[in-house]
């Protein structure tokens, strides 16, 4: 299947750069150790340094997964917004087949496609959460001759991806979240707030989706609204996402915020950091860094 690719086109704004990194998606859960474990035995991560009430899961000391203990927490409702899934990038082909392995040694359920940019591997947690786990193509085999972005959903070769490793084995250093697929109520009310706002920029469009990145990379950001059009955002003692972290550049946070404030919507900032709350109630973290 075929997704609507754009050619990238200047922003009414600077927006933001390739300086952009995402950190640590933030889980919500009722049985943390439990699902500790799934990420450590099936996903490949292991165990950081621990904090009060959380449960810090990466590979190499690149946090990916936050596990927040919430004893209390309910399912939100199966239209709800939130999170698709946690997209985790490794860093080539051979570790995709080790964690392709790995599924198949635990005897996970897992679907699988070539998204000619990059190929990938979905399965959920279980509490729910969807993994997209993935690899990259060169960059250089992303765009067509006209600046398009060649991205699509084809069925992926598994035969040929088993063939590149028997091993079974953790996920590797360099393996990060390479980007967030969210769940909204309104695509054009999320499509302000991200692009307009916050300084995305489209790189596809689908059906009841799109596609945003910062600096050309072919999404960080999914936006959909498949499930979830028109629905009520999860309550805040619901289980599942919680928030994920973006680092970007101090400057551009500046730039951020001086946006929202022209829109008359000034961001909340605690801890040294600047929050960001889309209208169907997906949040992120914002604190300096980024790509030097």
């Amino acid at each position: 299947m075929s997704v609507s690719t754009l050619s990238p086109t200047p922003a009414a704004h600077a927006g933001l750069s390739g300086a952009l990194r995402l950190g640590a998606v933030h889980l919500r859960t009722r049985a943390p150790d439990r699902l500790a474990a799934f990420y450590e035995q099936v996903v490949g991560l292991s165990r950081l340094a621990p904090q009060a009430g959380r449960i810090v899961l990466g590979a190499g000391d690149k946090a990916i997964i936050v596990l927040e203990d919430a004893p209390d927490a309910v399912a939100p409702p199966a239209r709800a917004p939130g999170l698709f899934h946690t997209a985790i990038r490794v860093p080539d082909r051979a570790s995709l087949a080790v964690r392709m392995n790995v599924l198949r040694a635990h005897g996970v359920p897992f679907g699988a496609s070539d998204h000619l940019v990059s190929e990938a591997l979905y399965l959920d947690d279980p509490d729910g959460n969807g993994i997209e786990i993935y690899r990259d193509r060169p960059r250089s085999e992303w765009f067509g001759p006209d600046g398009t972005l060649q991205m699509a959903t084809l069925r992926l070769d598994l035969t040929s991806l088993a063939a590149e490793s028997t091993e079974r084995g953790p996920a590797p250093a360099g393996t990060d979240v390479g980007h967030v697929h969210l769940k909204v109520n309104d695509l054009a009310a999320a499509h302000r707030f991200w692009v307009e706002l916050a300084g995305f920029e489209v790189m596809a469009r689908y059906p009841g989706a799109v596609f945003v990145s910062a600096g050309k990379y072919h999404h960080h950001l999914g936006l959909n609204v498949w499930h979830s059009q028109g629905a009520a955002p999860p309550s805040v003692e619901a289980s599942g996402l919680a928030g994920f972290e973006i680092a970007l550049p101090p400057a551009e946070i500046a730039a951020l915020k001086a946006r929202f404030a022209a829109a008359g919507q000034p961001l909340a900032e605690s801890e040294g950091a600047v929050w960001l709350q889309d209208p169907s109630g997906n949040r992120a973290r914002v604190t300096a860094g980024g790509a030097g």
